[in-house]
Order: C-alpha cells, then sequence, then structure tokens
C-alpha cells in the first residue's frame, strides 16, 4: 500500500480557545497531513465540538448529523473517517454520545486533549491493518508513526496573517453558578512559561504582529505551578517574558476576571511597553448586587468599582465585557439597575447573552426562573442602548489618524482591506475598512478615518 499523506477536512467550532485546541492537534500531525477543502477529498473529517451552552450543543449535533449525511453520500469506497472532539464530548461522554450519533468513528473527549495524537495514531494503524488494500485504507494512509504530541512549535494556524490566539491555560478554578466549564475542561491547569514562550515565538517567526493572550481567567495563570510565589500576580512574571519578543507589535489580554484586576497588576501594566493594547475584556455578567452574588461572582459589591479601577490607570481604556439577561431572580428593579449600569459606564464593546438554563449548572435549579421571551426582550434592549453608545464613540474617531493592522482583503470590494484599530479584537467586534496604496494583510498601515458607523470605522491610508 502506498504511504499517501493524510487528508484532512478540519471544522472548528466555538471560542478561540477550541480554535488553538484545533490548531495544535493539526499541526501535531506533521508533514504527513494536508488539510483539503471539500469532505469528498479528505480521509478523515475532524469536528472540534463547543458545548458551553444548549445553543452550541445544537450547533454542534448539527455540524455532526450534516457532515456524516454528507459522508454517507459518498461511493463506499470514498467515504472519509469522522473524528469528533472537544467539549460536546467533554459534557455528556463518548458512551452517551455514541449511541445517538453512530456515523461518529472516533470520539475525543477534551480530558485526553494531550494524547489526541496517540489515539489518532492507534486508530489509524488499527483501520489500516482491518482494511489493509482497499480504496479506504489508501484514503485514510498517512503515517500514523509521525504523530506526535503537540509543545506549541508547529501549529498550523488558521487565523489571519496578523494575528494569532495564544492559549496560556486549559479548564478554570471558579464555581460561578450559570456556568459548567469546569465540568467540561477540568481545573485550572497553567501552560508552562517556557512553552507559552517558545509557542509565541514561533509564531512570530511566522510574520504574525499581534498576539491575543487567552484563558478561561489569565489572571490565574500560574497558580498552579509549582513554586508560584503567590496566587496572585503570576500573570506580569509570564508578560515579562512576551513583552520583549521580536516581531511583537501588539499583545492583547482577553477574559480578564474582575477580581484579578489588582491595583498591583493595573500598575504594572500602565508602565507596560507600547505593545500592551490597554483594552481590557472584564466579563462582569450582572450589575446588581443581589444577582452577582446567587451567580458566585466574588466581587458582589458594584462592578463600578472594577471600572473606576482600570480607568485610574488607564484613562483611555478600551472597556469590553459580557452580560447575562434573564438570570434566575432577575426582577424588573435588578434588570433596571443593569439597564443603568450599561447606560452609564459606556462600555466600547459589549455582549449580552440571554440565560440559558444548562444541565449540570446550579443556575439551573434555581427558584425564580425568568420567562425565555423575557430573557430574550431584556437582551435586546441592553444591545439597543450598546449600539448607540458604540456609535457615539466611533463618531470621535472621526478625522482621527489611527494605526490599523490588516487582517485580509475584503471579499466583496477589490482594493479594501478589512483591519482593527488597537480598540478592537478580532473576531468579536467591529472592524476598520482601509483603502489605499501599500496595503496589505499582515501590515500595519496608518489611516484618517473617513467614516463611522454603528460598530465599524472606514478610513484612507495615508
Amino acid at each position: 500500500m502506498k504511504n499517501l499523506p493524510l487528508k484532512i477536512y478540519p471544522v472548528s467550532l466555538g471560542c478561540p480557545k477550541n480554535r488553538v485546541d484545533t490548531e495544535r492537534f493539526l499541526g501535531s500531525l506533521g508533514l504527513e497531513a494536508r488539510l483539503v477543502k471539500r469532505v469528498g477529498s479528505a480521509g478523515l473529517v475532524f469536528v472540534n465540538t463547543c458545548g458551553f451552552i444548549d445553543s452550541a450543543v445544537r450547533e454542534s449535533i448539527r455540524t455532526i448529523l450534516e457532515l456524516g449525511a454528507e459522508i454517507q453520500s459518498l461511493p463506499a469506497g470514498k467515504r472519509p473517517l469522522l473524528a469528533v472532539a472537544g467539549c460536546l464530548v467533554g459534557r455528556y461522554g463518548e458512551k452517551q454520545l455514541a449511541k445517538d450519533l453512530p456515523e461518529v468513528d472516533l470520539w475525543l473527549p477534551t480530558k485526553t486533549l494531550a494524547s489526541w495524537p496517540f489515539i489518532l495514531r492507534a486508530f489509524l494503524e488499527k483501520k489500516l491493518k482491518d482494511c489493509s488494500g482497499s480504496a479506504a485504507a489508501e484514503k485514510t494512509a498517512g503515517n500514523p508513526a509521525r504523530l506526535s504530541a503537540h509543545k506549541g512549535a508547529d501549529r498550523l494556524l488558521s487565523t489571519a496573517p496578523s494575528y494569532a490566539w495564544l492559549k496560556i491555560s486549559e479548564g478554570c478554578g471558579r464555581r460561578c453558578s450559570f456556568c459548567v466549564i469546569p465540568r467540561i475542561r477540568g481545573p485550572l491547569r497553567s501552560e508552562l512559561p517556557e512553552q507559552i514562550t517558545r509557542e509565541a515565538v514561533k509564531i512570530l517567526e511566522r510574520g504574525v504582529s499581534e498576539l491575543v493572550l487567552i484563558a478561561q481567567d489569565l489572571t490565574a495563570w500560574g497558580r498552579d505551578l509549582p513554586g508560584a510565589p503567590s496566587r496572585e500576580h503570576n500573570l506580569m512574571r509570564l508578560l515579562e517574558r512576551l513583552f520583549p519578543l521580536a516581531g511583537l507589535k501588539r499583545l492583547r489580554l482577553m477574559y480578564l476576571y474582575p477580581a484579578g484586576l489588582t491595583g498591583t497588576l493595573l500598575k504594572f501594566l500602565s508602565e507596560a511597553p507600547s505593545v500592551f493594547v490597554p483594552y481590557f475584556d472584564v466579563p462582569l455578567q450582572h450589575a446588581d448586587a443581589g444577582i452577582l452574588k446567587a451567580m458566585g461572582r466574588p466581587f458582589a459589591g458594584s462592578p463600578f468599582k472594577v471600572l473606576e479601577r482600570i480607568r485610574k490607570y488607564f484613562l483611555q481604556a478600551a472597556l469590553r465585557t459580557s452580560l447575562i439577561t434573564g438570570f434566575p431572580g432577575e426582577s424588573a428593579s435588578a434588570f433596571a439597575v443593569l439597564r443603568q449600569f450599561v447606560t452609564e459606564a459606556k462600555f466600547q464593546n459589549l455582549g449580552v447573552f440571554a440565560f440559558e438554563p444548562e444541565e449540570g449548572s446550579k443556575a439551573a435549579l434555581m427558584p425564580g426562573q425568568v420567562p425565555e421571551r423575557t430573557r430574550a426582550e431584556r437582551r435586546d434592549i441592553l444591545m439597543q442602548i450598546q449600539a448607540g453608545i458604540s456609535e457615539a464613540l466611533l463618531l470621535e474617531q472621526q478625522g482621527r489618524e489611527l494605526e490599523i493592522l490588516i487582517d485580509r482583503p475584503s471579499a466583496e470590494w477589490p482594493g479594501l482591506f478589512v483591519g482593527r484599530a488597537w480598540f478592537q479584537a478580532p473576531e468579536v467586534d467591529g472592524v476598520t475598512y482601509v483603502s489605499g496604496e501599500n496595503v496589505q494583510p499582515g501590515s500595519l498601515v496608518k489611516a484618517v478615518i473617513n467614516e463611522t458607523y454603528t460598530y465599524d470605522l472606514n478610513g484612507l491610508a495615508v
């Protein structure tokens, strides 16, 4: 039998942390792996699922069913294998899912994340032995011996050439009543600083300009590592390693737990090199003290204190948060507090989610469940308020010259490019459209803003 490359059709659902897992896994497959754009050309279809909330679970299952149906529509000897990984598997377990989704050939739970390459190797070796000499065997051939555990050195990046996600820990040690992440992903497990730095260097060597640090809680990084000096401020030690790296033009921190944003950390960041982006993504979730307490959030006082602490050190900070409407017990007065908070806080960017009673979470069993329609209506009210705030804040950029990091060319307008100002994070915020000479994906250009919209900007390169 020929030693053919392993052809893979990948699908990654959910958050950027999932994206990193997918990129690391694909990178670990080595030179024997090749990505394809059609299911019919693949020997392996790989789906990394999300299972955080019910809507994500439904999307994951729908994707599996659609891919399974497409695979079954192919001739028997040309059907790729279907491997499903990630949070859906971690949440419901392989045995339960296998009964309902028999079209899946291989399950990869989150608890075996580091071993996914080895599990795939063993699976392929067995499959090749069972199907030796068949057309199906040649489609999935590859060289299983080339698969190895990924340590960040050969990630297969799937983002724009301008930025990359850098995951620094797995799991979470918090116990928020609405969240099932600790159950799915396990407790906090920090990556070693040497490993994170090595991965960052490899990414920057490819010409990437912006690193976006992500974790379930960035401020908790390092607490579980041997020799950690304290339960706080370990993140500063890591950032001291990353700030000087060659080629780094922007370093952005996403998912900063409010209680972890101490004065010590903020003072350190205020004195950081210019590569640090003063963009603070702080998931506050609510503003009413009673609701925050029921959520299990450790800062049940006014969330304004968190914002005031940030603005003490960063007068022009870009603030982003996520909020939940319709949490159990959210009365009309509690929602009024939240609505007033959004009006006064003036976040640069805001995400609002209607509460979903997740199976396995404490909040799902709490009394005072809010009707689904009310949850959605309250979400829409907040987003309508935020639209006006965003439009006003962006209008202040009219006529200003901003540095824009170019992500990609516009798919609709030749000569137009899509990029981001420092206060726009990739994939979750608005964008800045730029036209002009010498504009290329991955470049950092200066542009004069000539039009502003509700969430986006338009500029001309100078």
